[in-house]
């Protein structure tokens, strides 16, 4: 063997040897690199009435695929890390089931598949986890009809099981006080479980429908034969308290039921902003308590969801529903210390009439957010804007409030992965002579993410990678070599497993 094949063998033995080194090594603690940024960055896609996407009904498989890509590339290269689809908006599916009809706002006709067929949910899913974006479902549990011109399909739950449904002003509202609709609900929650590789199952503020009114007068909820049956069997609640106790039960069972089917997805909920008015003390407005017979004070202080997106979508000077208020109150009630995500109706921005908002709203929303001790992100509403970017939206965004990648914090109290320092191994490109760093997980639970962090001259950056990555870049060939790498895995509740580093040779 020749000298210089000798010296090249042995420096490539010392950069294995090295890529092997782990966490547990001591390091001097000014090298050791910066805590990953944690904070919550999602969009709604809203389907209803075609809002977000599609955006039309009856637009081809492509087509349909083509429009949800380029909202997730949106998504992506804003620094969001999540985004949440609205998969079944009136009791119908935008994914293949056998519980409830294909959604009209694909094809145009309830029942019908897409055609050729795909199944958009398994689609979402695949391309969100593909550029690192956490995918969560959107379910509205009590709607059963938006859609005012188009008919609905025989095995529809408004034709199946008419019995379960009313007619509450220009929509159709399956009645929560009926036991059938709860297990309906269920069921439905649980087969998206089961069968999709989703991250989160999200429910926004209808519950009981918003207050109908005729000549200035509210229009009561029509469940009187529901809750004569109640009392027929023995119940004691009064008639305003058994309906709160039924959205509770329904909150209370998904939280338990979805954790018994896969205890990493997360369950969260978008109430409406306020609670109860004088809940602070300066708000005034809906009492969603009194008029949705939502208590999601009580939800968040048992601890029956993983996170609560109250939708604040005043602005930060709203005399009576101030943002800042609003935000502390909800911090303040957040006794079992789970995720404070507020929602922001950052659509506003595109508003052309006197409620518009400028993009500087939003930017100090979220000042106002990262402020909030307790609160850990945005949820913004709704996709549609970003693809428009008005008032320079987008920039402003990127390169001011989200200039850095973020990882969605920690759910701690749920079972995490303990993974294990990956196996990397540094690579060096023969026909460019640019410097890989190749890594694959150490046992056989697949990190949802990666942290990729490198340390140079001027100290590390931090990257965060889709967990299908497999190797990264790490120095052009013009670049200077780093000082160190590291590599960590990050499991499905967001926990960070131990790192593999190793010192490039120079």
């Amino acid at each position: 063997m020749s000298l210089r094949s000798l010296s090249k063998l042995l420096a490539l033995a010392a950069l294995t040897v090295t890529a092997c080194t782990t966490e547990a090594q001591p390091a001097p603690e000014a090298l050791l690199p910066p805590a990953v940024p944690r904070e919550m960055r999602a969009i709604w896609i809203a389907t209803v009435d075609n809002m977000d996407w599609p955006s039309r009904a009856g637009l081809s498989t492509e087509q349909q695929k083509s429009e949800l890509v380029a909202i997730l590339d949106k998504a992506a290269e804003l620094r969001m890390n999540a985004v949440i689809l609205q998969v079944r908006p009136e009791a119908d599916a935008l994914y293949a089931s056998k519980l409830e009809p294909w959604s009209e706002y694909l094809t145009g006709t309830m029942g019908r598949a897409p055609n050729p067929y795909y199944d958009p949910l398994t689609f979402a899913i695949a391309e969100s986890h593909k550029r690192g974006l956490e995918l969560h479902v959107w379910i509205n549990p009590y709607r059963a009809r938006y859609s005012k011109t188009r008919p609905a399909s025989k095995d529809h739950v408004s034709r199946a099981r008419p019995g379960l449904v009313r007619q509450y002003g220009p929509y159709l509202w399956m009645d929560p006080g009926d036991p059938a609709v709860r297990e309906r609900t269920e069921k439905v929650v649980y087969d998206l479980v089961r069968r999709y590789d989703i991250d989160g199952v999200h429910m926004d503020d209808y519950f009981y429908p918003y207050r109908e009114k005729r000549k200035g007068r509210d229009i009561p909820f029509p469940d009187a034969s529901t809750y004569a049956r109640y009392k027929k069997k023995g119940g004691t609640l009064g008639r305003d308290d058994w309906r709160r106790e039924n959205v509770n039960q329904l909150v209370h069972e998904l939280y338990k039921g979805i954790h018994e089917v896969k205890p990493w997805v997360r369950f969260g909920v978008s109430p409406f902003g306020i609670w109860r008015p004088g809940n602070p003390a300066s708000v005034r407005g809906l009492d969603q308590y009194t008029e949705l017979y939502a208590d999601a004070k009580k939800w968040w202080n048992e601890g029956w969801v993983d996170y609560l997106v109250p939708q604040l979508y005043w602005s930060v000077d709203k005399p009576q529903q101030r943002y800042d208020e609003l935000l502390r109150w909800w911090a303040q009630q957040n006794t079992k210390g789970r995720h404070l995500w507020p929602g922001n109706y950052t659509g506003k921005v595109a508003f052309t009439n006197s409620a518009a908002w400028r993009t500087g709203e939003i930017l100090e929303q979220i000042r106002l957010t990262r402020a909030q001790p307790g609160a850990t992100g945005n949820v913004h509403f709704s996709a549609k804007v970003f693809m428009e970017d008005p008032d320079s939206l987008d920039g402003r965004l990127r390169h001011e409030a989200y200039a850095d990648a973020a990882l969605p914090p920690a759910s701690t109290w749920l079972p995490g992965s303990n993974l294990a320092p990956p196996v990397i191994l540094p690579r060096v490109e023969a026909s460019t002579g640019d410097r890989y760093v190749d890594f694959k997980p150490a046992g056989t639970t697949v990190p949802s993410l990666w942290v990729l962090q490198i340390r140079g001259i001027s100290g590390w950056t931090t990257e965060i990678l889709p967990g299908s990555y497999r190797g990264a870049l790490i120095a052009a060939r013009s670049a200077a070599v780093p000082l160190e790498v590291r590599v960590s895995g990050v499991d499905r509740v967001g926990n960070i497993g131990a790192s593999a580093r190793f010192i490039p040779v120079r």
